[in-house]
C-alpha cells in the first residue's frame, strides 16, 4: 500500500521561502502523478501543483504559479515543494497525494481523483 508522509511545514514571514517533503513508499511510481494539494481552516482542500513522475511535466495552480515549484528525488522516492514569495494567503495545511494514471486525464485537479495521501504538514505565513 503507498504511504505518504509531509515534512517540512513551519512558520516564515511574508516574502521568506520554505521547501517542504514528501516521502513515498509502498509503490512504484513510475505511472503515478503526485501531487500537493493544501486546506486553510473553513476552505475546501485545494489543488496547488501536481508533477509526473516519470517524465517530470508539471502542473500548477495560477494562484502559486511562479512562486512555488514541485519536483521529485527518483532515487530517494521523495516529492518537493518549494515555496518562494510566500505570502499570508498561503498558510494552510499541505497535503502530498498520490494517484495512477487513467484515461480520464493526466492533469486532474480534483481531490477525489487522488486516493492516496499524507497526514499533512502545517504551513504558517505571517505579515
Amino acid at each position: 500500500q503507498v504511504q505518504l508522509v509531509e515534512s517540512g511545514g513551519g512558520s516564515v514571514q511574508a516574502g521568506g521561502s520554505l521547501r517542504l517533503s514528501c516521502a513515498a513508499s509502498g509503490g512504484i511510481f513510475n505511472s503515478y502523478v503526485m501531487g500537493w494539494f493544501r486546506q486553510a481552516p473553513g476552505n475546501e482542500r485545494e489543488f496547488v501543483a501536481a508533477i509526473r513522475w516519470s517524465g517530470g511535466s508539471t502542473d500548477y495552480a495560477d494562484s502559486v504559479k511562479g512562486r512555488f515549484t514541485i519536483s521529485r528525488d527518483n532515487a530517494k522516492n521523495t516529492l518537493y515543494l518549494q515555496m518562494n514569495s510566500l505570502k499570508p494567503e498561503d498558510t494552510a495545511v499541505y497535503y502530498c497525494a498520490a494517484r495512477d494514471l487513467s484515461g480520464a486525464g493526466i492533469w486532474l485537479r480534483q481531490v477525489r481523483a487522488y486516493p492516496y495521501w499524507g497526514q499533512g504538514t502545517q504551513v504558517t505565513i505571517s505579515s
